[in-house]
């Protein structure tokens, strides 16, 4: 499974992906001064990134072009931020971002004379509330008699902790994308009485269910294959089976990428052969739904070496049976 490592990344482009939820998302979270600026309909998402390969694990972004009613072209480069705790460097990368977009339309009409408006715009779902200032030089250290000679610009933050839930959005797909960003950050137990509420929106969304779920089952730690079932019945019944096999799939690539990374580390590991015959046992369950007595018997009685190699069997085989041979 693409981006099991960062799971807010995936949903926070999932979501933005439709120009219509994007639509909402600026219609709702910026001032009403510039939304009253923009033409009617839905900005255009432009395919590219300005976040490096590196610091993708902490920031998401999206670029959409509009334009004015006055016909002039405007940019919003939206950045979502990833980590648990706040850090200042994110004016740095909006600075990145907004540098990027103004290079790449010079590129583009060698002859410009004008660069566009680009807008920042910084969505946080963090546990903690948003205390950093939302203007590039509240990051510089810099006299006040400088000020006027440097770069500065002022962002746009949605902090969404703070937002009541029935205020996130007004737009149905828009608020249950934000409901489960907000609590893909938060402890078990802060997630589990948020649970009914993700659930009821996404009724309203019923097309958002898979990245919806996908997100929950790398964040939520009681989301399991049972709470899985329950929501789809919830959802969408009519679709179950479909459903149900797509979160089987994710479920074991999960357990998949965390064998992986298992396997890189067990030299360092004690009692790995233990844990190999655990894993082993609970990726034969999601993968045929039983595991039975004889074949308990072989894992219990195999060497280390036995259970790599049945490991790398698991995923292509067709019966349990195949797993051993």
């Amino acid at each position: 499974m693409a981006n099991l490592a960062q799971p807010h990344d995936r949903l926070f482009k999932a979501l933005l992906s439709h120009p219509e939820t994007a639509g909402a998302l600026l219609r709702e979270y910026l001032p009403a001064e510039i939304v009253a600026l923009l033409a009617p309909g839905n900005p255009e998402l432009v395919s590219e990134t300005f976040v490096s390969q590196e610091l993708r694990p902490f920031y998401s972004d999206r670029v959409f072009r509009s334009k004015t009613v006055n016909g002039k072209e405007v940019f919003f480069y939206t950045l979502m931020e990833h980590k648990s705790y706040l850090d200042h460097q994110v004016a740095l990368q909006l600075g990145r971002g907004i540098m990027g977009i103004k290079e790449m339309v010079a590129k583009q009409d060698p002859n410009w004379t004008l660069l566009p408006a680009v807008l920042p715009f910084v969505l946080f779902h963090g546990a903690q509330e948003w205390t950093i200032p939302t203007e590039f030089l509240g990051v510089v250290d810099a006299d006040p008699a400088l000020h006027p000679y440097l770069m500065n610009f002022s962002y746009i933050l949605a902090d969404l902790g703070p937002i009541p839930n029935d205020r996130l959005a007004r737009d149905a797909h828009l608020r249950v994308g934000l409901l489960a960003l907000k609590y893909g950050t938060r402890d078990a137990k802060t997630q589990a009485a948020a649970m009914e509420e993700i659930v009821a929106a996404l009724i309203e969304a019923p097309e958002l269910i898979i990245p919806v779920i996908i997100y929950m089952l790398t964040t939520f730690p009681s989301v399991d294959q049972n709470k899985v079932h329950e929501i789809v019945l919830q959802v969408c019944p009519q679709e179950e089976t479909k459903m149900l096999s797509i979160f089987a799939r994710e479920i074991i690539d999960q357990n998949k990428q965390a064998w992986l990374q298992e396997g890189r580390q067990e030299g360092r590991q004690e009692g790995r052969q233990e844990d190999r015959m655990e894993m082993l046992l609970d990726l034969l369950l999601e993968r045929f739904g039983a595991v039975p007595d004889w074949a308990r018997t072989k894992i219990a009685q195999a060497d280390l070496e036995t259970l790599k190699k049945w490991s790398k069997r698991i995923f292509g085989a067709q019966t349990i049976e195949h797993v051993f041979q």
